[in-house]
């Protein structure tokens, strides 16, 4: 098999698409040279951004792209000049390493993309050229209108018009899973006038393709093809993509349409929507707030030196500020006393170039590695892989991990994101007769949580035959004698429909028991295996998939069976609009018959007028709300008897819209207008339930992520009632959950409609929105007065459940629109029905945009791809539904259960770690720049550097850098057992405490006040005494070589001081980054002085025998660290913060004087209930208590002393916890433990018992 482009590895093409000017295409086939004079696309592709010639121009242009950068090779440029007080190369040099690095970056990636693109151009695919000769081409080489034989398990060489196969049908089976992400098999047919050529006849065929323009859908053609005279219409059904791959087929021939960057795969390589995470739209602000910092300081620098220059150099006349003999006249003017404007203006430039060092180079670059470390760890957590389907999660973007950390709120789909979308036929209602036994999944996890009780018989009544995949109905009135039932003729036509109207192809052995159904969706195969156990086993399908036969067998009373053939003329295809499917058949008994299905509220719109057609409605309409009710997915289904001549006018203009090749869009619309005009004056025959269930830990995953103070949305485009009972379910909704609907199912709406006067509908949809958010907000509002003067028991939650037409009067409205959003607000979880998958992006967009929410979206289908990349981010879930969603998000999961280890863990030391990181960068630069602005300053701001120019340029790039870059990648503030277990450690991030302005301001008063220290100090200590072992004094440079080492010490032993999980490769980055800066020193004063300057034996030969360089070193360290200490000790001590207080849990339980909680299997089983306290930082923080340590030891001590009985076990509501016992077996801390419960919101409920037993129970 031949290597893919993928789509995400061709966004940068997005600019090279071609506009659709609405012509068609023309294309000779067999006669590629007749094409060659229309310039039609070569098939070599280009996925790389650079070439030899580009890559150092381009590749620069990129880089300063950035505005950190540009404004570093400014600095670099001031550097060139007269008036630098450094050594250019020490600016020029960093620059350079930081832009240098950035770029081999993006060569190597670039290379690997051109390694990709030549492999792939250099694949070969055989090309017909004459009788019994096929010539092996590399795929470059192919041009449009060559015939190309591709065999079995290769890839298209470009889009193909479908022409003939192997298969005696001239079917071809085609997996796109690189085109769409899908991994079913779809089917493709040949041309049916040509599929007779196969083998040898295409070598003569000479066919022209008359179709649409290129362009990037990926499921629409529309094109013909002229032969022999006759005109045949072209669909996509006929095409075969570049990208995609025949399987189960053993060749197949076809015509070369597009190629190159006209095919499909290359036309839809469009970006994706560019996200930045919030921490860098800040980060923006504060580099901004640097330069200005910077531009102001350079400002006060030049202006004092103006003033001092003016006032006092002529009394200084020792110092010749005026001579100018022999130096540059730039240079001169600096210091040029009789002009005090120019030089203070020059010294402007000089002192930009000096502080520069405030905006750290290097602190970019460390991001970007930072990111790309935590992205590995994702992708290798071992926790969040799905070994059933060998699918990992994946983080498809490195730029989004700290936003992981931040989430508000969760917008989530339903089917295949919260369920298996593995559906099983568990129910249905047919000529007003409900069929099936037993509850279902949500029927049963809903009664827990309501309190309901469940009838025995409808849990343990054994299944009436064997059940397989997509079949679950249990019920001997259907499986084993329907013809018995009172309206048999109405039950058979429910067969006939589950069995004919569809699109599944069988495949394999033809035995019902082994059985293979290819389904674009679970819900076909689930009614095609369901009408086989009903007695219609559809076994075998020809022709070209739109046309053709379908071969049944059906089970008669009398325990024999017939054959049944129906012709099928026309399939009207499903869409999200339509939300039903057809298909026109010709029956064996010669009748043309429409059979639909599709959702109730369409499905009943089209019925017939007449009592026979609306004979079951009603009672049908209840068992839809019934199964609804029990979580399961309803469809309608209905038939019409066509009157032939009917028929035959129709279809005519069926075809004719068919054989419409301009566009594909306008095709579909024409084609969708003809469809609705055949469907109507049904006939409703019955409904179907499918059951699907929900997927592993659902429930559980969403209780942590409400506990952790994220809210949950849940787009759906399921009836109110069914995701109503999955709500209750799966934890999104409760029984003691004020629950306000929005409905459009009022008497006033349904007046309008009667109307059908669009503008009354609208009016009348708005004002009962509007009526039922104020009604709902009056709620609230009363509930939390009473809450507020003591009325209230216990806050109750909130929740908002409201269906797909209120959401269009919603957004008409601005006044409902922002009434929604404001009740939205104020409820924990909200539940949006049939919805559509426009409708969800716009939701999104207003919880993002107009509430200012941080949200993640998730979801499995291509109908989830507008919400994904409207949210702040997207997390795609790798199901059945195909790998869309996926490929459009910024992570990828396999299962709803990894999202809390996803966002709690990795999202939560995310955030954490890269706040740290920049908080700290800024932190250093602020301790290191300042010691220069007073050293300046102390040299009455001419310029002068009190640091030698290699301190300055090496100090963010080698001396502090690699630790912090060690503690962003593999720091942790607590383990990941202690984030789940404690889910309010989330809430620090969404309320951005270490990001905070408070935060990053605490960090830059940090570095300025232990600038001002460590300056003042070795500057007072240096003027008092004579500090060399001989007598004498230090000079400027070595004076500023003990400063700078003190700085250094201090900002490597400030970052050991907030690492909380040491390793050895903390160590060995913190104490290696020390040592690297002494042996730097040595190197540095060994070096000829041609290279080192002024630091020329600076250490050996002065400051590393002058005794006051290591007690001024000790002392200005433990100066200068002793404010924050005392600060972090105040803080732990008296003021704790809830990570504080699990570290100290984890600590104890670590040191074996708190024994570890352990859950037993029904508490661990059952889900766990959500805290009801509110903490210092609103709802669902820890709100966790510490005594003092002498309070907890003297507790500790009268537990193990009391001659009260031993405490054996704590119960709990829902479970109970144990202690852990000891080498000498004596059971640990029971008063520890009992302590940490009552600070997740539990009482003692009695005393503890004789049998050493204690019953705990929720704060009342």
């Amino acid at each position: 098999m031949g290597p893919h482009p993928t789509l995400s590895g061709l966004k940068r093409f997005a600019l090279r698409q071609k506009p659709v000017d609405g012509t068609t295409r023309t294309v000779h086939c067999g006669a590629p040279e007749r094409n060659l004079k229309k310039g039609f696309a070569k098939n070599a592709i280009h996925t790389t951004k650079y070439n030899f010639l580009t890559f150092l121009p381009k590749g620069l242009f990129e880089q300063f792209r950035r505005v950190a950068n540009i404004y570093f090779l400014f600095h670099a440029c001031l550097s060139l000049t007269p008036i630098t007080p450094v050594n250019p190369i020490t600016t020029i040099l960093p620059l350079c390493f930081v832009i240098g690095v950035a770029m081999i970056k993006e060569g190597i990636e670039d290379l690997k993309r051109g390694r990709s693109d030549k492999k792939l151009n250099g694949t070969m695919v055989d090309v017909v050229l004459g009788p019994g000769k096929v010539e092996p081409r590399r795929w470059r080489d192919v041009r449009v209108g060559d015939i190309v034989l591709v065999k079995r398990d290769t890839s298209f060489p470009g889009d193909l018009v479908f022409l003939g196969s192997s298969d005696p049908e001239g079917v071809g089976f085609v997996e796109t899973m690189n085109l769409d992400g899908e991994t079913n098999l779809k089917v493709r047919n040949a041309v049916e006038a040509t599929r007779e050529l196969y083998p040898d006849g295409f070598v003569t065929f000479d066919g022209t393709v008359e179709c649409e323009q290129p362009n990037p859908s990926l499921y629409t053609f529309a094109g013909n093809l002229t032969w022999r005279g006759e005109v045949i219409p072209l669909g996509p059904e006929n095409v075969l993509l570049r990208g995609s791959d025949l399987r189960n087929t053993g060749e197949v021939y076809g015509a070369v349409i597009f190629t190159g960057h006209d095919t499909k795969v290359m036309m839809n390589a469009t970006a994706p929507p560019s996200k930045r995470s919030f921490i860098e739209k800040r980060l923006d602000y504060i580099i901004l707030g640097q330069l200005a910092l910077l531009i102001a300081m350079s400002t006060l620098t030049a202006v004092w030196f103006s003033v001092r220059l003016g006032d006092d150099m002529e009394d200084q006349w020792y110092l010749r500020p005026d001579d100018t003999t022999g130096t540059n006249s730039i240079a001169s003017a600096q210091f040029n006393w009789r002009k005090p404007a120019m030089a203070g203006f020059l010294q402007f430039f000089t002192a930009l170039v000096l502080y520069g060092y405030f905006v750290p180079i290097s602190l970019y670059v460390s991001i970007e590695i930072t990111r790309v470390i935590q992205a590995a760890f994702i992708n290798h957590d071992v926790r969040i892989y799905h070994e059933e389907s060998n699918k990992p999660t994946r983080a498809r973007t490195s730029n989004l991990n700290e936003e992981l950390g931040m989430i508000q709120t969760i917008l989530s789909d339903k089917t295949g994101t919260l369920t298996r979308n593995q559906m099983d036929f568990f129910k249905c209602s047919v000529a007003g007769v409900s069929y099936g036994k037993g509850i279902t999944e949500v029927e049963r996890a809903a009664a827990d949580l309501l309190g309901r009780s469940v009838s025995k018989k409808d849990i343990d009544e054994p299944p009436d035959m064997p059940l397989e995949k997509g079949f679950n109905l249990r019920d001997a009135r259907l499986t084993q004698g329907w013809y018995r039932e009172e309206r048999a003729e109405v039950v058979r036509r429910f067969m006939e429909v589950l069995a004919v109207c569809h699109t599944v192809i069988p495949e394999g052995d033809p035995d019902p028991a082994r059985i293979k159904y290819m389904a674009e969706s679970p819900d076909e195969a689930a009614f095609v295996t369901a009408a086989k156990h009903f007695g219609f086993f559809f076994h075998k399908r020809t022709g070209s998939g739109q046309t053709g036969f379908l071969y049944l067998t059906e089970s008669l009373p009398d325990g024999k069976s017939r054959q049944l053939k129906y012709e099928l003329l026309n399939i009207l295809e499903f869409s999200s609009k339509r939300r039903r499917m057809s298909v026109i058949v010709r029956d064996p008994g010669g009748k043309s018959l429409l059979l639909s299905k599709g959702a109730e509220t369409i499905i009943f719109e089209l019925l017939a007028a007449n009592d026979k057609a609306k004979e079951f409605r009603r009672v049908t309409e209840d068992h839809i709300d019934q199964y609804a009710e029990a979580g399961l997915r309803t469809l309608a289904l209905a038939y019409r008897e066509l009157d032939e001549s009917e028929y035959q006018e129709w279809a005519v203009r069926w075809r004719g819209a068919k054989h419409d090749v301009s566009s594909a869009a306008e095709t579909a619309k024409r084609l969708g207008v003809l469809a609705d005009e055949i469907e109507r004056d049904l006939t409703l025959v019955g409904a179907t339930a499918i059951e699907d269930k929900l997927q592993v830990g659902v429930p559980q995953t969403i209780d942590k992520l409400a506990k952790a103070g994220i809210k949950l949305w849940v787009l759906t485009g399921d009836k109110m009632e069914t995701a109503i009972n999955i709500g209750y379910a799966c934890s999104l909704l409760r029984h003691n959950m004020g629950k306000h609907i929005l409905t459009l199912d009022h008497p006033e709406v349904h007046e309008a409609e009667a109307t059908k006067d669009a503008a009354k509908i609208k009016e009348a949809s708005v004002k009962c929105v509007l009526r039922q958010i104020r009604d709902a907000l009056d709620s609230l509002r009363s509930g939390a007065a009473a809450e507020s003067v003591g009325l209230a028991g216990e806050a109750a939650s909130n929740g908002l459940i409201v269906d797909g037409k209120s959401l269009l009067a919603i957004f008409d409205d601005p006044g409902a629109k922002a009434g929604f959003l404001q009740l939205a607000m104020l409820c924990e979880s909200v539940i949006c029905c049939r919805v559509s998958p426009m409708q969800k992006s716009q939701v999104t967009q207003l919880v993002r945009r107009d509430a200012g929410e941080i949200c993640l979206a998730v979801g499995d289908g291509a109908n989830d791809v507008g919400m994904i990349q409207a949210a702040n981010v997207g997390v795609g879930i790798s199901g059945f539904e195909g790998q869309q969603a996926v490929m459009s998000s910024d992570f990828a999961i396999a299962q709803f259960r990894f999202l809390e280890r996803l966002v709690l863990v990795h999202g939560g030391w995310s955030y954490k770690r890269i706040s740290r990181m920049i908080t700290y960068f800024f932190y250093k630069n602020f301790l290191f720049g300042f010691t220069v602005f007073f050293g300046n300053g102390y040299a009455m701001f001419s310029g002068q550097s009190i640091y030698h120019d290699w301190y300055l340029s090496l100090y963010n790039v080698v001396f502090t850098s690699i630790p912090i870059g060690v503690v962003a990648c593999i720091d942790q503030d607590v383990s990941p057992r202690y984030r789940l277990k404690f889910p309010g450690l989330y809430r620090p991030g969404q309320i951005n405490l270490d990001f905070s302005w408070f935060r990053i301001a605490s960090w830059l008063l940090n570095g300025l006040v232990q600038a001002i220290i460590v300056f003042w100090l070795a500057l007072g200590y240096y003027r008092l005494q004579a500090n060399m072992s001989d007598g004498k004094i230090m000079d400027l440079y070595a004076e500023g070589t003990t400063l700078f080492t003190a700085v250094v010490v201090i900002a490597n032993l400030q970052l050991a001081a907030i690492i909380q999980y040491w390793t050895w490769i903390h160590h060995l980055a913190i104490w290696g980054s020390i040592i690297v800066y002494i042996l730097f020193l040595l190197v540095l004063s060994a070096f000829p002085v041609a290279w080192s300057g002024e630091g020329y034996g600076i250490f050996q030969g002065i400051v590393a025998k002058a005794p006051s360089f290591y007690v001024m070193v000790l002392l200005l360290t433990v100066a200068a660290l002793l404010p924050d200490f005392a600060t972090r000790s105040y803080i732990w001590m008296r003021r704790p913060e809830d990570t504080n207080i699990v570290q100290e849990i984890a600590h104890k339980a670590r040191r074996g004087k708190l024994a570890a909680p352990q859950l037993s299997p029904e508490a661990e089983e059952a889900p766990p209930a959500r805290p009801q306290s509110r903490g210092r930082f609103g709802s669902s923080l820890l709100g966790l208590k510490r005594q003092s340590f002498e309070q907890q030891r003297s507790f500790e001590l009268r537990q193990m002393h009391s001659p009260a009985p031993k405490m054996k076990k704590i119960v709990l509501p829902n479970g109970s916890l144990t202690s852990q016992r000891s080498s000498n077996g004596r059971l640990e801390s029971m008063g520890a433990l009992e302590e940490e419960v009552a600070g997740n919101g539990y009482e003692r409920n009695g005393e503890l018992r004789g049998d050493g037993i204690v019953e705990m129970q929720p704060y009342r």
